[in-house]
């Protein structure tokens, strides 16, 4: 068994030049680092070994890694300062993308890329966000600009790992599990994140200033940004904006399972993570990734599976019992109210952002104004709005490449459907309603295209690309 092991120890460095030289940069690290900085340094460098030799190797596990990072470690990066410090989300991308690449190139006659009907309408959508980027920038984009830009761009490319990695049943029931589980742990933390008192919770997440994340100014959130009101749930997602439309898509993503045939984890368990990660939405007060989540849950319950209006209405009333009992509920429904008539001060702000968005998009109506700031000194970059935002970025042109994008695969996926068994079906309406639930939190919010917040924009095409692999499952001979 030890000469089995290790004979598939040395089939793997030799089928990996990569991995061995990562295996043995690492181990020059793990000497250096505990000769120059002590016993800590050369663990977290044995850990970092452990992971990167596992994310070479196996694709399911790089796949995993990046969900993983994507709801629990959104904004982590490396421990120390090179050039630039990338995020471990952005390593993970790129190692997958590596892997996969060099694998088809590797053994051609075994792996096949699949770029999909959704490729060049991908391509083109990039394209013109690179055109845009440039033509905003007069050439030469500032640093931080290219360099969040990048993490965008391999968030993007996430899709073509999930259709080019994803080639069995097994592997994408693996990935359903693993991207339902960690958004229910995420959701965990989050909860108890908010039920400790706030300056506990604060030298807790200011505890993460060494991986990069925020040690001062709006480190805990509320609402309105009034520390004597409403505190909102953010886990580890810095904003609790992002956060709940996160939420909002993994819950349609659980939801479809829930009321599957087959689900791929027990129905209890299933309950237990979308109770958890439906509560942390809650808390959130997102009004947005509440109206995402509305509009997944009646999309599923629409096409497929109608006794899903009852466990709405149940999560309803179940809802509201946990608002009462946590003596939020009259704060809950008068914020939700006002924003739908636009009275509180957030929607205010909104409906200037939406005011100054049009301004520019009718200024710059064909390809945006980049990726910068605003060109004008009477107008400011940003919106609240996935589809403003990118009217305004990559203007009207870049729009209609991303809307279309998704109208092609919409009508892809709805049509093949009834091709499919019950388990494959419920995947995919997964998919769907996980998209649904993003377009629906993007029109209040702009996180799925945001090059700031890069795991957004994985979570997005990833779920898109897992939703074509799956389509492929089924057409595959």
């Amino acid at each position: 068994m030890a000469t089995r092991s290790a004979l598939s120890v040395r089939d793997s460095l030799i089928r990996s030049p990569a991995l061995a030289a990562v295996l043995a940069l690492t181990a020059g690290a793990i000497v250096g680092g505990a000769t120059a900085f002590g016993p800590i340094y050369a663990l977290a460098g044995l850990l970092g070994m452990f992971v990167g030799a596992t994310l070479l190797v196996s694709t399911e596990a790089g796949l995993l890694t990046v969900f993983a990072l994507t709801t629990l470690l959104p904004f982590a990066t490396l421990p120390f300062r090179a050039i630039i410090t990338p995020s471990l989300l952005s390593l993970a991308l790129l190692a997958l993308l590596a892997v996969w690449l060099l694998r088809i190139l590797a053994r051609p006659e075994i792996y096949d890329l699949r770029v999909t009907t959704l490729g060049l309408p991908i391509f083109a959508f990039l394209g013109l966000t690179f055109f845009s980027l440039i033509l905003g920038a007069r050439g030469l984009p500032d640093t931080t600009t290219l360099h969040n830009y990048v993490k965008f761009l391999l968030g993007v490319l996430l899709y073509f790992s999930l259709v080019n990695c994803v080639r069995s049943d097994p592997q994408a029931r693996l990935l359903l599990r693993g991207l339902l589980l960690t958004g229910g742990l995420a959701a965990l933390i989050a909860l108890l994140l908010w039920i400790l008192n706030d300056q506990l919770a604060q030298q807790l997440l200011v505890a993460l200033g060494r991986i990069g994340y925020p040690t001062s100014g709006r480190v805990l959130r509320y609402v309105e940004d009034d520390v004597n009101g409403l505190e909102r749930a953010i886990g580890l997602s810095v904003d609790p904006n992002s956060f709940g439309g996160m939420l909002a898509l993994v819950v349609a993503l659980g939801a479809a399972q829930l009321v599957a045939r087959q689900p791929i984890l027990p129905r209890w368990l299933l309950g237990m993570l979308l109770t958890v990660m439906s509560l942390a939405l809650l808390l959130t007060f997102s009004r947005a990734a509440l109206i995402g989540l509305i509009a997944a849950a009646a999309y599923l319950a629409t096409l497929r599976y109608r006794r899903l209006w009852w466990v709405m209405l149940g999560g309803a009333g179940l809802g509201s019992i946990l608002l009462l009992s946590l003596g939020f509920a009259d704060e809950f429904l008068s914020r939700f109210v006002s924003g739908l008539q636009f009275r509180d001060q957030a929607q205010q702000m909104r409906l200037a952002e939406f005011q100054n968005a049009l301004a520019i998009i009718t200024r710059y109506p064909a390809f945006g104004i980049g990726f910068g700031q605003a060109p004008d000194i009477d107008l400011t970059a940003g919106v609240s709005s996935i589809y403003l935002a990118i009217a305004q970025r990559i203007g009207l042109v870049g729009l209609a490449a991303f809307l279309t994008t998704l109208g092609v695969w919409f009508v892809r996926t709805i049509r093949l459907l009834p091709a499919m068994n019950e388990e494959r079906s419920s995947w995919l309406l997964g998919c769907q309603a996980g998209i649904v639930a993003a377009l629906a939190v993007g029109l209040a919010d702009h996180y799925f295209f945001n090059i700031e917040f890069s795991h957004m924009v994985a979570l997005f095409w990833g779920t898109l690309g897992l939703g074509q692999a799956i389509t492929s499952l089924a057409t595959d001979p």
